[in-house]
């Protein structure tokens, strides 16, 4: 077996005495079998197993769903200048932490906080590894062993059941509840206020809506109120919006916003709206920004310069308003009339193979959506692919392409499987073409 020189030597043992094991294991369990025992097929089986275990286990994959950030699919995707940026740092050494004027060691905040501060009007800011991260970092420093104020209807659940609230006790402050679920007002938290109190905080419901009879403070009130009784008021604004999309229909908070109405403290994502890579920025007030930097757990959770590097390359782009360069955002910003051109080129291009294979395709108005935690209950007008098959079933169809080469990931409605080009890249047409003809099975 050809494993020498290919593996290491333990990793080749330990791989072969686990297939013999299996094979074992099927010979006493089911009826004789001479091909369990035949050698080669016993080899071929290892050298498979190998193949899989050194595969990447992250794939790419097509994105038909029509969902822009997908939390499942790894959320917004890059731009390509960032990428470059990234080759460049991960393959050489950089000035991370060096004052090249000074010839002394600095501090890698300022490749991203002018950057911030130039985008929100904030007066500092830093850089953590994610929106929870801040979150969690920022009571820690201003709140430990006291009081955060939040209204109940603001203790949201985020992906894979973590909720915000059980985030917030990691901090060492403790929640103090106000209101109802649906319903709280100024004179909640006011009346919450004591000796222990050191934050009022409001969270932005960025991936649910609550309507019907409902009431909140104004986000004026809750600043007032906060100036009037010393105390700081802060904002998890999770989707992370830095610019606004009014134009393309959807209505989304951006960070600016926030910094200009007085929030001491603005906290949101930076995989989500704002289109870069996973992080957490907090902006604001210089003072809280400096006591929430020197806090001991800001080590554990900063950012590495790949990270630094291509956040920094998605905000240069937001600077020169770049909007092609940052795919979340002209995906977003693509017009129906574009996906509506794009989607006949492409039925015109495949429609005969399909056809020929005994599957038909038509194009029928829908809805995509921004996903990952952002503009709920927000969707946006496009043209959906609709593919339907005499001979398959939309389950077994849809299981068949994402079982593809390249995977390709749709869903089902009305008997049909369903894709939306509005998430798929230009680039990626043909593979989505030849990728459906393979589960057609066109000849």
């Amino acid at each position: 077996m050809a494993l020498s020189g290919v593996v290491e030597r333990r990793y080749a043992l330990a791989l072969i005495r686990e297939v013999l094991a299996e094979v074992r294991q099927e010979i006493l369990a089911g009826p004789g079998d001479e091909e369990l025992v035949d050698a080669a097929k016993i080899e071929q089986r290892i050298l498979g197993r190998l193949q899989g275990e050194l595969a990447p286990s992250l794939r790419p994959v097509i994105n038909a769903s029509g969902v822009i950030l997908h939390t499942n699919l790894g959320r917004a995707p890059l731009a390509l200048a960032a990428i470059e940026e990234l080759r460049k740092t991960a393959t050489q050494y950089s000035n991370l932490e060096y004052e090249l004027a000074e010839g002394a060691r600095g501090k890698r905040d300022v490749h991203l906080s002018r950057l911030v501060e130039r985008l929100t009007g904030a007066e500092a800011a830093i850089v953590v590894n994610n929106c929870a991260a801040a979150i969690l970092l920022t009571l820690a420093a201003l709140a430990r062993g006291g009081e955060v104020i939040v209204s109940r209807g603001e203790l949201i659940e985020i992906g894979d059941g973590f909720r915000i609230p059980e985030i917030m006790e990691q901090s060492g402050a403790v929640l103090r509840e106000v209101g109802t679920t649906n319903r709280t007002r100024i004179v909640d938290y006011e009346s919450a206020i004591n000796e222990k109190t050191r934050l009022l905080l409001r969270v932005h419901p960025s991936n649910f809506t609550v309507t019907g009879f409902t009431e909140k403070p104004d986000v004026a009130e809750l600043i007032e109120l906060g100036a009037r009784r010393g105390l700081p008021v802060i904002e998890d604004l999770g989707s992370g919006c830095l610019v606004n999309l009014s134009g393309a229909g959807l209505q989304e908070p951006t960070a600016r916003e926030s910094v200009d109405a007085g929030f001491s403290l603005v906290m949101f994502s930076g995989d989500k709206l704002l289109g870069g890579p996973q992080a957490g920025i907090i902006a604001g007030k210089e003072e809280l920004v400096t006591k929430v930097r020197r806090h001991p757990l800001f080590r554990a959770l900063r950012v590495d310069k790949l990270t630094i590097t291509v956040m920094e390359a998605t905000l240069r782009a937001y600077l020169r308003e770049a909007w092609e360069e940052i795919p979340a955002q002209w995906m977003i910003r693509a017009s129906l009339g574009e996906i509506a051109q794009r989607t006949a080129r492409f039925v015109e291009a495949i429609e005969g193979r399909l056809r020929d294979a005994g599957a038909r395709v038509e194009i029928v108005d829908g809805q995509s959506l921004v996903g990952g935690g952002s503009t709920p209950a927000q969707g946006l007008p496009t043209k959906l692919l609709r593919l339907r098959s005499g001979r398959i079933k939309a389950t077994e169809l849809e299981a068949r392409l994402r079982d593809a080469k390249i995977p390709v990931i749709a869903r089902i409605e009305d008997e049909g499987v369903l894709l939306d080009l509005r998430t798929v890249f230009a680039e990626q047409e043909p593979l989505l073409a030849e990728e459906l003809c393979a589960a057609i099975r066109c000849e």
